[in-house]
């Protein structure tokens, strides 16, 4: 058991005989410890820090935080000077192992979901479910040779990264540089550079519409296919191309179980357009350029807006279809590994039962334990009719209803284009229904609960 030297934060929620017993005195010891140590290393700052002080783009998720009075400001001046800053972040991750990358999905599956385990070998390296790992990939071996090819470079010319420091091209493009899905401002930059008409026509400001269609499904090789000899020397590079980002995963484990390890939940994404095949960035490192054994750069991102409720006796909704029940896993097992006894429900949908239920055993495990208090699935190609996670909240809409009004917390992880949307309309719904109030009442019920943090979602 890794023992920290810290201070006991008197405010901790101290676990009773019970659940000592329950649940193991190493877990909870360890979690205690981890816990005050990650308030001393975490506490004293916010993600706008970070995004300031290390240019994270986070334009890809929805964390921000709504609360007026930060934990810095609500921290005493002394333990403010003794706080610190994580040193592992985006520009100085830490070098992980894998220690699993197993598939999910059935071999019949239209998708490919992977559950992955990567070593969090220091107490530095703390995080609370809701969190996310960050993970910084490199573009695909193939993708790189194809596009020093096209700008006919060897790779060993030398260039400047975002910082000014001297790397080669090979490097810059395999790690620095964004050269898969195509981004509008690349290809508008990229035509500054050239008197080619047909560019210049493409990027006009009254052809939005028509770059978007452009833009769709290609990526920078088909750029440079397309209209060659743009690229004079390598260093343009760094103004034509978008910087290579982190992508966010939500963690999918509770460190009370897991001390050495952080989990998440992957779908690679693969697929063809324009005659090339295409996955990816992150997703597809993850599914082939990740074995076990290997390292990975990463590092943790709190997210104090997803969070479990304080009360531990708290009831606990969580609409989490796809590879969006990854925090959710993560709820339950911290629930599990502190003997906590609020009633939790789980929404799971995917494509197909066979093939598609992740974590199917795990789920099925908890609720015959009783830690999972009920499990309703929705598999939409499993009969003629699509069935979905909104479909399942209408049939069960009374129990619902029962559950909000005896102070459940309502979760919602996954897609924000289209099931966010239909999951908020559904509990709309079933608020004005059950409740004999109309709609009005609803979105004012609905309002209150956000109010009380009670309704938290966590869309991409």
């Amino acid at each position: 058991m890794r023992v920290f030297c810290c201070f006991m934060d008197t405010n901790a929620r101290l676990p009773s005989r019970e659940e000592k017993r329950d649940c193991g005195v190493r877990n909870v010891h360890t979690y205690i410890q981890m816990q005050t140590e990650r308030q001393r290393f975490r506490m004293s700052f916010q993600w706008g820090d970070l995004v300031s002080a290390h240019g994270y783009d986070t334009s890809h998720v929805t964390f921000k935080s709504r609360n007026k009075t930060t934990q810095r400001d609500a921290m005493e001046p002394q333990e403010q000077q003794v706080a610190h800053k994580s040193k592992y972040t985006r520009n100085s991750p830490f070098q992980s192992t894998v220690l699993v990358n197993r598939l999910l999905t059935g071999a019949a599956s239209e998708k490919e979901t992977r559950h992955i385990e990567l070593s969090l070998d220091t107490p530095e390296m703390t995080y609370t479910p809701g969190d996310a790992v960050g993970i910084l990939p490199t573009n695909r071996p193939e993708a790189v040779a194809e596009v020093l090819q096209a700008l006919g470079f060897t790779g060993e010319e030398r260039v400047k990264d975002h910082y000014g420091v001297e790397i080669s091209l090979h490097e810059a493009v395999e790690s620095r540089l964004a050269v898969g899905k195509l981004a509008r401002g690349s290809v508008n930059s990229y035509a500054k550079l050239t008197d080619n008409a047909t560019l210049k026509e493409l990027t006009a400001p009254e052809n939005r519409a028509r770059i978007e269609e452009y833009l769709w499904g290609r990526e920078f090789i088909d750029l440079l296919v397309e209209h060659p000899g743009v690229i004079a020397e390598p260093q343009q590079l760094f103004t034509v191309l978008q910087r290579l980002t982190p992508r966010m995963y939500s963690i999918a484990s509770s460190q009370a179980m897991h001390p050495d390890a952080v989990h998440t939940t992957v779908r690679v994404v693969r697929y063809d357009a324009h005659g090339r095949h295409r996955q990816g960035v992150c997703s597809g490192h993850m599914g082939e350029r990740a074995p076990e054994g290997g390292k990975l750069p990463i590092f943790l991102h709190s997210n104090n807006n997803f969070r479990l409720p304080v009360d531990p006796t708290a009831p606990i909704i969580m609409i989490g279809p796809g590879t969006g029940v990854a925090p959710f896993r993560a709820f339950l097992q911290h629930r599990m590994a502190l003997a906590e006894s609020g009633d939790t429900w789980l929404f799971f949908g995917e494509q197909r039962e066979a093939t598609d239920f992740l974590y199917k055993e795990e789920f099925q495990k908890m609720a015959a334990d009783g830690v999972l208090t009920r499990l309703d699935v929705a598999f939409s190609r499993d009969q003629a009719e699509k069935l979905y996670v909104q479909h399942r909240m209408h049939q069960q809409a009374k129990g619902l209803y029962r559950w909000l009004e005896n102070g459940a917390y309502f979760y919602v992880c996954g897609d924000a284009s289209r099931m966010a949307k239909d999951v908020e309309t559904a509990l709309l719904e079933t608020i004005a229904s059950e409740s004999g109030k109309g709609a009005e009442h609803a979105a004012e019920y609905l309002a209150q609960m956000k109010k009380q943090k009670r309704y938290q979602r966590d869309v991409y």
